[in-house]
């Protein structure tokens, strides 16, 4: 048994191997790269490196971190692991239904193997892939995943690398495909070594993190490597079907290539090999249609983009909420909109931002949108982390989940969202640093000054009650109220698969009608009707030709003849 060691770190005049108590000196190998190969290393091996004399610190390649982010990494054979999907033929993304999902707070362990415990329950409720927030390794037991340190390393209290692969491995028997959220605009405060080792960030860009990671300035060849490969790894070597990259209008990079762009053409020629289908997904504000063009057309190529727009005018029509950037949304008229293009500012007027925004999608299918009536951010960045469940009636419940899954976009749901979960999902940290989580407590409360929050309001991230109360009660799905949305979502996501017209793409073939003062909404999609009455009265809409009602939110929704009646806060689904 022998492992070659490699460490990249230019700059360095020495550079050690810390196997226990030994320090090993590293050889140079050029490029700013040190080896060391070593006889009696191989799995299981924990070792770390030490530069120019100082403190051992992880591999930033790290495959596995069991002490946390601090501690010594650990070597993983990922070859050793026994595979039993070997039938799967993955999850194309056009046409599915997604299901966003935190591991620490979705199952009683908050682990991956206690994830793998609820996956009946998604095949049942009828989804096509779930959606893990971020598993690489992060500081302390609990936490959202955004400020993860070590991103090849599969968080230890999660169950590591190898429960990880079952989770995976035991979604793939069970029909369900995997989605992982990475994020490679920036790195966490504490357990960040990277600077320690060479060039990864840069002054010459800065975000709301600091120093940006240096994709475009001297040394950015192996950092861009590093990003290209920690994305190959988790679709290669844990089976993955698809990535979603947070917030990319956060990466700067000036390069000819963008490193999207490079991320995109490997990833489609590691779909190639393994002849499944693999994607990424970019989380962006901008909305700009480079992202999801192709390569050919000037963009970057990839699969899809998030569109919270369409989640904020669903919302602030829904909720009436005018605050922080839902001074943007309101009318009846943007939600037509955003369902009619997913994105409500196309290169319009911006009020919220003084300007105008975006670039008109024309020419995008519908499956390039990723859309939700609930996500991990909308949820947990309100003071409370208060759900839809909280802030709307049963009946607009059921009206958002039918113009969820009856849109021509990719449509997400949240934990818990199918069955009306009241359980909140909070903003929670677990920093060992009392300073460091001081001032995120203090951050968190200054953010939501915009949304007229008062400070007593958010909860303390650093508090294990904040935590403990994100996590999902299962026992609720067996209540009436919860169990009938949850049979309503399963029968939209059952006629979703049923229609055709449901999951038809093509956006030209969308049709909205609206009356602000009405409350009156309806999209036509091909030979499908959903109707909806936001209105304080009952009303009767016409709807010649379309004489089969496939499903209603309530009982007091009625078709006679071509006129159906409509009672307040109700949604039904014709066809011709």
């Amino acid at each position: 048994m022998a492992h070659d060691f490699r460490v990249w770190a230019p700059g360095r005049d020495r550079v050690e191997l810390v196997l226990g108590a030994r320090r090993l000196p590293m050889r140079r190998s050029g490029g700013g790269w040190w080896e060391r190969t070593v006889e009696e290393a191989g799995p299981g091996t924990d070792y770390a490196y030490a530069l120019d004399g100082g403190p051992p610190r992880p591999d930033p390649r790290s495959p596995c971190q069991p002490h946390g982010p601090h501690g010594p990494s650990r070597l993983v054979d990922h070859a050793a692991f026994g595979w039993s999907d070997d039938t799967w033929r993955g999850t194309p993304l056009p046409g599915a239904v997604l299901y966003e999902l935190h591991v620490g707070t979705f199952s009683p362990d908050g682990t991956f193997d206690g994830a793998i415990e609820r996956l009946p329950h998604l095949v049942e409720l009828g989804v096509d892939a779930i959606e893990l927030m971020p598993v690489a390794e992060f500081p302390g037991r609990r936490g959202w995943g955004y400020d993860g340190v070590a991103l090849f390393a599969p968080h230890h209290a999660y169950g590591g690398p190898d429960g990880l692969k079952r989770l995976v491995d035991a979604c793939h028997a069970h029909g369900l495909g995997v989605v992982l959220d990475v994020v490679y605009n920036h790195l966490g405060p504490s357990g960040n070594y990277l600077p320690e080792f060479g060039p990864y960030f840069t002054g010459r860009h800065s975000t709301n993190w600091g120093d940006a990671v240096n994709f475009d300035g001297p040394g950015s060849d192996e950092v861009r490597a590093l990003v290209v490969d920690n994305a190959l790894m988790w679709l290669r070597d844990y089976h993955c079907d698809g990535l979603r990259l947070d917030a990319v209008h956060a990466i700067a990079d000036t390069s000819a290539v963008h490193v999207l762009e490079r991320l995109a053409e490997e990833v489609a020629e590691l779909a190639a090999h393994v002849r499944r289908p693999l994607f990424l997904i970019a989380e962006s504000d901008l909305n700009d249609p480079r992202f999801v063009r192709s390569r050919e057309a000037g963009g970057y190529g990839l699969d899809a983009a998030w569109a919270d727009e369409w989640h904020h005018a669903l919302h602030a029509t829904l909720t009436g909420e005018r605050s922080g950037y839902y001074t943007d949304f309101g009318p009846l008229g943007l939600l037509a909109k955003a369902l009619r293009q997913a994105w409500v500012y196309d290169g319009a007027w911006s009020p919220h931002r003084g300007r105008a925004h975006g670039r008109s999608p024309a020419g995008l299918s519908g499956h390039r949108f990723v859309v939700c009536a609930q996500n991990h951010d909308q949820v947990g960045n309100r003071a409370r982390g208060e759900r839809s469940s909280v802030l709307m009636s049963e009946g607009r419940l059921r009206i958002a989940a039918a113009l969820l899954l009856t849109a021509p976009f990719v449509p997400m749901l949240f934990q818990g969202e199918e069955w009306g979960a009241t359980t909140p999902f909070q903003y929670f940290t677990d920093h060992e640093d009392p300073e460091l989580g001081r001032a995120v407590s203090e951050g968190r409360r200054r953010e939501f000054a915009a949304f007229g929050w008062e400070p007593e309001q958010v909860p303390d991230p650093q508090d294990p009650a904040t935590f403990e109360r994100s996590r999902l009660d299962w026992s609720e799905r067996d209540k009436e109220a919860q169990a009938g949305l949850l049979a309503w979502h399963r029968e939209l996501i059952a006629l979703r698969r049923r229609i055709p017209a449901l999951s038809d793409g093509r956006l030209e073939r969308v049709r909205t009608d609206h009356d602000e003062d009405t409350g009156l909404l309806t999209v036509a999609r091909g030979p499908v009707l959903v109707a909806v009455n936001l209105g304080a009265t009952a009303r009767t809409v016409p709807v010649p030709g379309h004489g089969e009602l496939l499903a209603a939110s309530a009982s007091g929704v009625a078709l006679r003849g071509k006129d159906l009646t409509l009672p307040p806060d109700t949604v039904a689904i014709l066809k011709d």
